[in-house]
């Protein structure tokens, strides 16, 4: 099993995207390979749902739940922290696993840059 230490990779804040993307890149091989992660959140302190979406809500693009659910452990995560990871992890089966609400979200994105 191969364990991360996500205070190693992003520090004690598990809020940015690219942080969240740090942590994708460096499993995401790995569970390709079928390899089992643990993912320590021990040494974390705050959590937000734009780390998580990049960090774990992407990967229900390429894996189903269950395989998620078979090779991804989560360790020492707080409350808050489980609160967060359980929304995206929720909003991502929807966007990922649902053509309308998918197509819906990223025909406002697309609105709304280009409002800007």
């Amino acid at each position: 099993m191969y364990e991360l230490k996500v205070a190693n990779l992003v520090g004690d804040r598990c809020v940015t995207s690219e942080d969240g993307q740090k942590v994708y890149d460096e499993i995401v091989p790995k569970l390709r390979s079928n390899e089992k992660i643990c993912l320590d959140f021990e040494g974390t302190t705050i959590f937000a749902s734009p780390f998580f979406n990049l960090a774990v809500g992407q990967l229900l693009k390429d894996f189903s739940s269950d395989k998620l659910n078979e090779l991804l452990e989560i360790l020492n995560l707080g409350p808050n922290g489980i609160l967060a990871l359980k929304r995206v992890i929720k909003n991502s089966k929807k966007y990922f696993q649902d053509p309308k609400i998918k197509d819906a979200l990223d025909t406002t994105i697309e609105e709304e840059a280009e409002d800007k």
